[in-house]
């Protein structure tokens, strides 16, 4: 796998929550760090993810909002 982003993190799938249309997908890091990303159904069953699974998160973001209250 060849990209452009930088931000490739290596971790398991945690859980999938599947809605009607998307699902919510927690990759657990080494150091037990997550990160939540929200795709299609459609895409969730294409990569054959599943809880335990091998997945990158791959952080392509040309704006970060930083806020505070």
């Amino acid at each position: 796998m060849r990209l452009s982003a930088k931000n490739v993190l290596k971790g398991k799938v945690k859980s999938i929550v599947s809605g009607a249309v998307n699902s919510e997908v927690v990759i657990e890091l080494p150091g037990g760090t997550e990160v939540t990303s929200v795709i299609t159904k459609g895409s969730v069953e294409s990569l054959g993810l599943k809880v335990g699974s091998s997945a990158y998160a791959i952080i392509k973001a040309s704006n970060v909002i930083v806020g505070v209250d």
